[in-house]
């Protein structure tokens, strides 16, 4: 269908939301004009009528802010009267409000009407239940606050070459379970690999002490063992002084030991240096 614009209803520059009206079209005018258009022609020497004048737009226009000036009038809390426009028909531009807040013409604070207070609503029933911990699982927390406190914690990536060690395990793997009765994992490796970087770098094998640094000249490293209560770190003591088999051994044992639930509290106590294969 056809129509007429009748009128606009947003100044120019100005914003709007999807499905806000911005302009009215009256097409009954249309239907008008075709119908007496078809009822009496115009004839030839008709005078052409002169198009209306336009409509001079300032006055809808003056005190209008662009986006980027209206931004910066919000940031500022700046009313639209306190900022003279310089614009088009006297638009508000971004470097009239920078002008204005250089001269302080910052709009009066609005006074803060308090809000009705809302009424509580009765929560309910809310049940607690407070079990204690097991000696376990306190003295696992102990060490985890007294670790955070201590050591420094931080992280860093390094790629090795894991095809030797596989192929190795691979080749072996057999013939050590039969000779030993367990079989042989990743986790001898690393406490070995482990053992030697220590032995290449005491620092890492010690801890402090208030201000003192102890050095440990023994290698007493913790293996990660998952249980049905959790993580938990065993010790496996003098690991330099073991061989891959009875390491094994020792990381069998404590797997079985936390399945059970039959770690003991020396079991986990004293580490060095701790090793988690995940």
């Amino acid at each position: 269908s056809s129509g007429v614009l009748a009128s606009i209803l947003k100044a120019d520059g100005s914003s709007c939301v999807s499905d806000e009206v911005i302009a009215q079209i009256d097409t009954a005018a249309v239907a008008g004009v075709v119908a007496a258009t078809a009822a009496a022609p115009a004839s030839a020497s008709a005078p052409v009528a002169a198009p209306a004048a336009p409509v001079a737009s300032s006055a809808a226009a003056s005190g209008v802010a662009m986006p980027a000036a209206a931004k910066l009038m919000a940031d500022n809390k700046l009313a639209t009267g306190s900022v003279p426009g310089t614009g088009k028909d006297g638009r508000i531009t971004k470097g009239d409000v920078l002008q204005a807040v250089a001269s302080g013409a910052a709009s009066p604070a609005a006074t803060m009407v308090p809000l009705p207070a809302v009424a509580s609503l009765p929560l309910g029933e809310r049940p607690e239940e407070r079990v204690p911990m097991t000696r376990l699982r306190a003295r696992i927390a102990e060490r985890l606050l007294q670790s955070q406190a201590s050591n420094a914690i931080l992280t860093t990536f390094n790629e090795v070459n894991m095809a030797p060690v596989m192929d190795m395990r691979k080749k072996f793997q057999e013939k050590f379970e039969k000779e030993h009765g367990v079989k042989l994992g990743f986790m001898s490796f690393f406490v070995k690999a482990a053992v030697h970087a220590l032995k290449k770098y005491p620092v890492l094998n010690a801890s402090v002490d208030g201000n003192d640094i102890i050095y440990h000249g023994y290698f007493d490293i913790g293996i990660a063992v998952g249980s049905p209560r959790g993580l938990v770190v065993p010790i496996i003591r003098n690991a330099d002084q073991m061989g891959f088999a009875d390491i094994e051994k020792k990381i069998a044992e404590f797997g079985q030991k936390a399945k059970d639930g039959k770690l003991s509290l020396e079991e986990m106590t004293g580490g060095t240096f701790s090793i988690s294969n995940g």
